[in-house]
């Protein structure tokens, strides 16, 4: 038997730069190195997210097929950020970043690992993780809130600005 294909679903973000060309980049080498992108939401220009900076986001949602574990799919994720020149600082603050890739969720998985968390715990808080991602999976369950992610969206009280370009 081969190896079971699943599905990640990752967030890119981008407020540096050009932008557009780093998303672009960023799909490219996830479909390099990860896996091929089955699809990808709409581009959506969002408000900075609890950050002092001036600049917007592009943020996207993609979905991926994998064949990788949990673990290796960030150790991707992390090298492909670095390879787009993400610089990671020790600081606990949200700074500005030319690309950031969030793993969203991994199937239906629960990690709770000291590296990754499974959901990602701040997905539901989050109206620019939400509307990109309820555009291409409004029905994917989230495994630990039991709601969909159309529902997630409805209830979601982040009145940050999100606009789909």
């Amino acid at each position: 038997m081969g190896k079971m294909t699943r599905q990640a679903y990752l967030l890119l973000g981008s407020n540096q730069g050009d932008s557009s060309e780093m998303l672009r980049k960023a799909i490219q080498q996830i479909h390099e190195h990860l896996g091929p992108v089955l699809k990808a939401s709409s581009v959506y220009k969002t408000a900075p997210w609890k950050m002092e900076s001036d600049q917007w986001f592009l943020n996207q949602v993609l979905c991926v097929e994998i064949n990788k574990s949990a673990t290796q799919v960030l150790e991707t994720t992390l090298t492909v950020e670095a390879s787009l020149g993400r610089i990671r600082n020790e600081s606990n603050t949200y700074q500005s970043r030319n690309i950031d890739i969030d793993i969203l969720y991994i199937d239906n998985e629960i990690v709770n690992s000291e590296v990754l968390t499974l959901p990602h715990p701040r997905l539901h808080e989050r109206r620019f993780t939400l509307e990109p991602l309820s555009e291409i999976a409004s029905d994917f369950v989230h495994p630990l809130l039991h709601n969909t992610n159309a529902q997630l969206l409805k209830n979601c009280r982040d009145q940050n600005e999100v606009y789909k370009l």
